[in-house]
């Protein structure tokens, strides 16, 4: 007997699940071992801190920071991986690249970790991805992005001294070029096409009035009786 099909991709699991055990593996060693890989983080315009376009993304420097990472992450990966499985992958390894390339080139000179850019990338190229596909279903993910992580906008300003809000920043920039790059790409709404019925069309007089063709048989005799040549 054939096994059925499961209506989830195998990655919606696995990757998110992957990714917020690293996260949470890293800071684990950090802690066990009493190391810290805060200088594998992204420092800007030095040859060095290029490294930290990979590194960053895993290190957070409290558990805190992890914590208030690690929930958006799993549900936006999810999502990406749900919604747009033909495409997720790459979006998501560029996405990771560009925006610590973008943050590395205009950031403050310090070190910038921690995966809350990328789920500023996930977060904006799925909302505008529903807003630029104009397909409802997606459109929907974006109204409930919006009410989960709309007020996390603000982040993308310098309220805060302590919050990379350049990596926030870049984040949110890239997802929406991505989003605008790959609206024709992945998922899109269905298009229904009308067909032309000739014989559906038999079924409606010149007025658009429902006859069908009996009536219009007795319609057109009771005529000939009340005009006969």
């Amino acid at each position: 007997m054939p096994e059925s099909k499961s209506i989830f991709p195998r990655k919606f699991i696995s990757i998110p699940v992957i990714a917020v055990f690293s996260i949470w593996l890293v800071y684990y060693l950090e802690i066990k071992f009493k190391i810290n890989f805060n200088d594998f983080g992204i420092y800007p315009q030095t040859l060095q801190g290029l490294r930290g376009i990979i590194f960053s993304p895993f290190l957070h420097g409290s558990i805190e920071h992890l914590f208030s990472n690690s929930i958006p992450l799993l549900v936006m990966l999810a999502s990406l991986y749900y919604f747009y499985e033909g495409i997720a992958t790459k979006v998501l390894l560029w996405g990771i690249f560009l925006t610590g390339f973008l943050t590395w080139t205009f950031a403050r000179p310090s070190y910038h970790i921690g995966a809350s850019g990328v789920v500023y990338f996930l977060v904006s190229f799925i909302f505008f991805s529903g807003v630029f596909r104009k397909y409802y279903r997606l459109a929907a993910v974006s109204l409930i992005v919006v009410f989960l992580y709309g007020s996390t906008v603000w982040y993308i300003f310098p309220i805060e001294e302590q919050i990379s809000w350049e990596g926030h920043l870049s984040g949110f920039f890239v997802g929406f070029i991505f989003a605008f790059i790959f609206k024709k790409t992945g998922p899109q709404p269905e298009k229904f096409v009308f067909s032309h019925n000739p014989e559906f069309d038999k079924l409606f007089d010149e007025h658009g009035n429902f006859a069908p063709p009996e009536e219009n048989e007795k319609t057109e005799l009771n005529e000939e009786q009340k005009n006969p040549e």
